[in-house]
């Protein structure tokens, strides 16, 4: 019998609306702070956030301490509500049927939860960069995926920025860039169902 192949899922632009830039353009709108200082800080804090140097209290909390007129209550009900199911999400129950599922994603935990926990019954692995230490394009968290794949089978890894994929390549992983009109979506599909 063969091995399912396993499909490796990014979240932000995948299977979730990426939050960035709405969220910025909105609280720089709401705030009258400028977009580009907003920027600024985005790069500034993105590695540690990303990697889980810097906790999610930290954040806000530095967020506030550098623009005084952002309230962290409205800002981070603004930040959940933009990452939104994107419609590969509705795929996964179906996918998972001949294929083993893993997401692999640059975020946070506690921003995505709420897009996992309706499919997480379908999922066979869960890596977050800001849980593991490391975020792609490092080779170290592609790394952390191979233990859950049948790495001598087919893995097809789909992430929305190809600078994600490079890594994915080397180390023999197939991938697939996700545009933003979702033809991915019948890619895949095509190579799962035939």
């Amino acid at each position: 019998m063969n091995k399912k192949t396993d499909l490796v899922l990014d979240i932000a632009g995948v299977i979730a609306t990426n939050f960035s830039p709405i969220f910025w353009e909105d609280l720089s709108s709401k705030f009258e702070v400028k977009y580009e200082d907003l920027m600024t800080f985005r790069k500034e804090v993105r590695k540690d956030l990303w990697t889980g140097k810097m906790n999610e209290q930290t954040f806000w909390a530095i967020l506030v301490e550098r623009f005084p007129t952002i309230e962290i209550g409205y800002a981070s009900n603004q930040l959940l509500s933009s990452i939104k199911p994107l419609p590969a999400l509705e795929e996964i129950p179906l996918w998972s049927k001949y294929a083993n599922i893993h997401f692999l994603s640059n975020h946070r935990i506690e921003w995505v939860k709420h897009i996992i926990r309706p499919v997480e019954d379908y999922i066979k692995s869960i890596t977050i960069s800001s849980n593991v230490g490391f975020c792609k394009p490092e080779v170290d968290i592609y790394l952390k995926v191979n233990p859950y794949l049948n790495v001598e089978e087919n893995v097809l890894f789909v992430d929305d920025q190809e600078k994600n994929l490079i890594e994915a390549r080397k180390i023999g992983w197939n991938t697939l860039l996700a545009d933003n009109r979702g033809k991915w979506i019948e890619h895949v599909s095509q190579q799962l169902l035939n």
